[in-house]
């Protein structure tokens, strides 16, 4: 089919036509649409407009050839299933333009309902109603609604005060208390919104609405919200938006009728149940924005037993054939069940654990494909703390338990000022009556979402979990006053600025701030608890235990001393790939360091050294001892000199003002001299690393001498050190020879002396183009390669991290240039080409050459795939993030395996 549709540049498919594995050209609403249908499932009739067409709508600001005559022969087809006309005067067909891209993105894209409806065939949808002229107009005026924000850019606030402006006349709070007549005039005021607005009438032409609304849905693709929202989940950019043009089914015909949302299991916990939202006399959009209180699902098995036991027939049959969690989106017309939408449905971190496990044990699917389920970054969210209160703290209030988390800040109102604080470092809570897709800036900034309206569906619920966000929505005992920045909630009132704690898991709300407490999933890799005391901990367990059988890469840390070290192992660390020396010779012994760097004698020099000496000895001692039996690979010292030395502008400073009051400068002058004969403009690019230790005579020995030390020492006690020395900053082999014989010499004198024997490898860190370029020569004098990704990126991007991020990376971001920061995840194409090279030439000059990464890279679950995928032998990074490493791992030897097979 994919192949037809290419070379007849066939852009719009029939529902018949598609399946669920044609997301790329479907969208994933279309293609899900297309696979209910041939299930025989009661889906409306309609059509699906590819991705395609939008790609090529884009790119040339008009629509491709041949789409309008293909939309019109597809319209044509369903008018004849329907056996009505779009807009036709007595028995008008109306359809909904909806989005629809391959991944979710909820909200973030445009919808037109009631699409063909005008002032000739209102009177006809309201005979279709049985006469019900109120559900006439007020289709309408959703119409004009809609239609004028999402197509003609007609601020939303001016219809919604129109509306507010209606209901105080009526004295009401609920638009279901206005009549007809009130309806009809509401339309008649959107009407004149519209003209002020546009400069032009709204439109009659049932098909000009229709073209319109199609290329506002194209449109919506880059709209700031969905261009935001795809750079925070990771989206690419140029997939496009798919367009589904379906007749139209009403929720809001009466008590008879609603609209509702469910999940075959429960999106927050994982829990197997009914949940889920329903309201009466309502559409679709009305669930999903949170303006009125839903009912919970099991409420519909009162008001409709039959069309409640049908959708759960359909439930179970979606998700038996999907083998995962559904979202669903359904309509009742008059006690017909209609299928509106599904899809693999967005859950918590915690569900997803929960679930991948239940799926395994009603034998769905296997440990594998579990494994395949969750992620790194899934992990990481349940490792975060939770809530202490110990029954000390009293909430004020509890509302929807939305996306679970303990969130701690200060109260904001309005979605700007959240981004702008956010930016700034400050732990804010986003507060709102319920939010919409403009909020998204200040949910992402936001440390938790707090709704006094909504349920589980709104879309301040559905948003946050995708996002990993703390949110409790429909906490109606808040009157939130968002002008007022402000709310209360039992007589107390809460302004901005003001503390709040929210907890995503309970749905309860604090005043101030809350204690936290680790989260089990911490506690379980600490060893303090077993994985039988909670099901998420048993599901973590179940799967991590299976990510271990079946990854090939090793999980090392990052650690600089015996705790950090201790901590690692017990998260599951097999070694440390990097232990920075240089955080050694900091606080007190800087000063040290100091009288090495101005030694003006050999004998002040060496005098330097020997105090450093037994300080390093212990160090590595500690580490060694921490590490019993597992390799640890020592980086010689690698900082700029510039860092243990006095910045140069306050040192020049006390120096002029000793001179300017006749004092003598001491050591500060003698300190002045050699800080500016060693000032460098760059010192990232300047002395450090190997070239430090060549220039200062007895450095490297001295750290090499600490390091063999503390191994015999560790060996006579009977445990059993695997010591790496590892070189930093080589470019080029003669370097590392150079290093590698003095290291040698004093690792074969301790040895002797002390009467053992500890096998030692010495290699060195690719952070040089220069050295990925020349892997293979340098090879030949290294054991090892660890690749410091951080620098490697910094060299070959030719940008300093510490000065570029905040200056363009977020424009760079915008105009996406990067999909993703490189000091985020590896960028494949440069870096981690040069990553392939290094490892390929070094393997062939040296076949057993052991591979690593210490970048902060080693513990990103794209960048873990990557190195899978590059042959490396293990990833290093931070003891947090060992657990996470080890997940992607195991998920990454699955992928490849299952690729292999394909």
């Amino acid at each position: 089919m994919v192949a037809q549709q290419q070379s007849t540049a066939k852009y719009v498919y029939d529902f018949e036509e598609g399946n669920k594995d044609l997301k790329d050209l479907l969208g994933g609403k279309g293609a899900n649409l297309a696979e209910m249908t041939n299930l025989g499932l009661p889906v409306p009739p309609g059509f699906t407009i590819s991705t395609e067409a939008c790609r090529a709508y884009l790119a040339d600001g008009a629509e491709p050839q041949g789409l309008a005559e293909e939309v019109s022969q597809h319209l044509r087809a369903l008018e004849e299933k329907m056996g009505k006309r779009l807009g036709d005067s007595d028995d008008p067909l109306l359809v909904s333009v909806r989005s629809g891209a391959k991944f979710s993105m909820p909200g973030m894209m445009e919808t037109v309902l009631n699409v063909g409806l005008t002032d000739a065939s209102v009177q006809g949808l309201a005979s279709q109603a049985g006469g019900n002229e109120r559900f006439a107009w007020d289709s309408y005026r959703r119409l004009i609604q809609m239609f004028g924000k999402t197509v003609c850019e007609v601020p939303g606030e001016a219809f919604e005060a129109a509306l507010e402006a209606a209901k105080r006349a009526k004295n009401t709070h609920n638009d279901l208390d206005l009549d007809a007549g009130d309806l009809r005039a509401l339309v008649d005021e959107y009407k004149k919104i519209f003209s002020e607005h546009t400069g032009r009438d709204f439109p009659q032409d049932p098909r000009e609405q229709l073209t319109l609304a199609i290329q506002a849905v194209f449109n919506s693709w880059n709209s700031d919200r969905a261009v935001l929202y795809r750079r925070q989940e990771r989206i690419p950019a140029d997939l496009g938006t798919a367009v589904n043009v379906v007749a139209m089914v009403f929720g809001n015909l009466g008590a008879d009728s609603g609209t509702g949302v469910a999940f075959t299991r429960d999106p927050a916990t994982g829990e197997q149940g009914v949940y889920g939202d329903y309201l009466q006399n309502a559409q679709g959009e009305d669930v999903v924005a949170g303006i009125r209180n839903t009912v919970p699902l099991q409420e519909l098995e009162r008001i409709d037993k039959a069309s409640f036991d049908e959708l759960m027939r359909i439930m179970a049959t979606l998700e038996g054939h999907y083998k995962d969690l559904c979202d669903i989106e359904f309509t009742i017309e008059r006690g017909k069940l209609w299928m509106l939408q599904t899809r693999v449905g967005k859950r918590t971190a915690a569900a997803a654990f929960v679930i991948a496990t239940q799926l395994v044990d009603e034998g769905v699917i296997d440990l594998d494909e579990a494994l395949n389920r969750v992620n790194g970054a899934q992990l990481a969210q349940l490792m975060f703390p939770t809530f202490a209160t110990d029954g000390e703290y009293r909430p004020v209030a509890k509302g929807v338990a939305a996306s679970p988390g303990a969130a701690v800040g200060t109260a904001v109102f309005d979605s700007h000022r959240a981004a702008e604080l956010g930016a700034k470092g400050e732990k804010v809570i986003l507060v709102r009556r319920e939010t919409n897709p403009d909020d998204l800036p200040g949910m992402i900034a936001a440390q938790g979402v707090l709704t006094s309206r909504g349920g589980k569906t709104s879309h301040a619920a559905v948003v946050a979990r995708g996002m990993g966000k703390t949110c409790v929505c429909g906490a109606e005992a808040l009157d939130v006053d968002v002008e007022g920045r402000k709310f209360t909630v039992n007589g107390q009132t809460v302004s901005e600025g003001d503390v709040v704690s929210i907890d995503g898991t309970t749905g309860k709300i604090y005043l101030g701030e809350v204690p936290v407490q680790p989260s089990p999933v911490v506690q379980y890799f600490e060893g303090k608890v077993e994985p039988e005391c909670d099901p998420l901990v048993a599901a973590v367990h179940r799967i991590i235990t299976r990510a271990d059988s079946v990854r090939r890469l090793g999980v090392w840390t990052n650690a600089d001393t015996g705790e950090d070290a201790s901590r690692a192992r017990r998260f599951g660390a097999q070694g440390i790939g990097l232990c920075r020396t240089e955080h050694m010779f900091l606080g007190d012994r800087r000063e040290l360091v100091e009288r090495l760097i101005l030694a003006e004698t050999d004998a002040d020099r060496q005098a330097a050294l020997d105090a450093l000496l037994p300080l390093q000895r212990a160090d590595f001692l500690e580490i060694f001892r921490a590490m019993d039996g597992q390799p640890v690979v020592v980086r010689l010292i690698d900082p700029p000199l510039h860092e243990f030395l006095p910045g140069l502008e306050d040192l020049a400073a006390k120096v002029a003002v000793a001179e300017a009051t006749g004092k003598d400068p001491g050591k500060d002058g003698v300190m002045l001299v050699a800080v500016r004969r060693m000032h460098e403009q760059n010192p990232m690019l300047g002395l450090r690393g190997v070239r430090l230790g060549l220039v200062i005579p007895g450095l490297f020995a001295m750290q090499i001498r600490a390091i063999a030390e503390a191994a015999a020492q560790c060996r006579q006690e009977g445990c059993d050190p695997h010591p790496e020395i590892m070189v930093p900053l080589v470019g080029a082999v003669q370097e590392l020879e150079t290093v590698r014989a003095e290291a040698e010499k004093v690792l074969h004198d301790v040895f002797t002396k002390a009467g053992v024997e500890v096998p030692v490898m010495i290699g060195t860190m690719i952070e040089l183009p220069r050295a990925a370029l020349n892997a293979g020569q340098i090879a030949q004098a290294a054991e090892f390669f660890s690749f410091g990704t951080n620098d490697l990126t910094q060299m070959t991007w030719g940008f300093s991290r510490d000065d570029v991020e905040a200056a363009f990376f977020s424009r760079y971001l915008e105009l996406g240039i990067f999909g993703v920061s490189p000091f985020e995840s590896i960028d494949r194409d440069g870096v981690g080409r040069l990553v392939r090279l290094a490892a390929k030439e070094g393997r062939a000059a040296r076949p057993d050459l052991q591979l690593g990464v210490c970048g902060e890279h080693g513990g990103d679950p794209d960048s873990v795939h990557f190195f899978h995928e590059a042959g490396l032998d293990y990833v290093s990074c931070s003891p947090f993030r060992v657990p996470v490493a080890r997940l992607e791992a195991g998920r990454a030897a699955v992928a490849s395996e299952g690729s292999d097979s394909r």
